[in-house]
């Protein structure tokens, strides 16, 4: 028997549904959600990932304003738009969107980002109240995760994740948010990167009830590596040309009893919860 796929565009288009519900609660009480993003220079992926979330944004009836600087932009005329938009009150919450081009601080960017208004929840005070467990937004991809797990009935509390890269959007805020003392939570996380020995990453692997791949190296866990029944996630991916390749080999099918697809299962669920980050934003500063 095959494993069950974890589905994000099924999940990713209810929850929109349920977004687009609420905007127009919201609507109805004169409170707007507005959605903005900060695009600097002519990177084509960034280009078309800005593209895609007002796109996602004009199918809910999410208001959205797009800032596209040229390449030659100073860090001041960053810091500008930065400050314009968390002072207009239409926007909720907004990205700056990386890599940004060279000579301009990232850093000094996404620090000028107004935490309540940080829909990538990665603004080191919402990052500060994931480790403490106090509200706050919180990362779009980990939250994504947690909650495709959720609507597949995949068991969690008490279980062994494994996660696999330590990157600040994925890897690291994914192994706190399973490990927090919560329903649906509260799993014991190992946390291995790609500078573990092979042998001993193997070994491990072996032992999670939950694999999540955030590595970006291609086919990185493969069948024999995965105990059987367990629930597999690819989050991370990599190009062979023009080539998509995800973290996890596609026949790890045959011994995981969930996995996520190739195409359309983490990165869906990445854009439903930026929505939903923006809507819950508007919600909060309503109060």
């Amino acid at each position: 028997m095959g494993a069950i796929l974890l589905d994000g565009e099924s999940v990713a288009a209810r929850i929109r549904g349920e977004v687009a519900d609420r905007i127009a609660q919201l609507g109805a009480e004169g409170v707007g959600v507005g959605l903005g993003t900060v695009l600097v220079g002519d990177d084509v992926p960034s280009e078309r990932y800005v593209a895609l979330k007002h796109e996602d944004c004009a199918a809910i009836g999410m208001h959205s304003v797009g800032e596209h600087l040229p390449a030659s932009a100073t860090q001041r005329e960053v810091l500008d738009v930065i400050a314009r938009f968390n002072a207009d009150p239409a926007i909720s919450a907004f990205l700056v969107q990386l890599p940004l081009p060279a000579g301009l601080d990232e850093e000094q960017a996404l620090l000028a980002v107004d935490p309540a208004k940080d829909v990538d929840g990665l603004h080191p005070v919402n990052l500060g109240r994931l480790v403490l467990g106090t509200p706050g937004q919180l990362p779009c991809t980990p939250t994504g995760i947690v909650e495709l797990l959720h609507a597949y009935d995949v068991p969690v509390e008490g279980r062994h994740a494994v996660v696999i890269g330590r990157g600040v959007t994925i890897g690291r805020p994914l192994g706190m948010l399973l490990s927090l003392k919560r329903p649906g939570l509260n799993a014991a996380v190992t946390m291995l990167h790609t500078g573990v020995d092979e042998r001993d990453l193997a070994a491990i692997v072996r032992t999670a009830d939950i694999v999540v791949a955030a590595a970006g190296r291609p086919a990185l866990v493969t069948p024999d590596m995965v105990k059987p029944g367990a629930a597999v996630v690819s989050a991370g991916t990599s190009w062979e040309g023009r080539k998509l390749i995800p973290d996890v080999r596609e026949d790890v099918a045959e011994v995981a009893g969930w996995i996520t697809p190739r195409l359309g299962g983490v990165g869906p669920m990445t854009r439903a919860m930026l929505l939903l980050n923006a809507l819950r934003a508007a919600e909060l500063s309503a109060k």
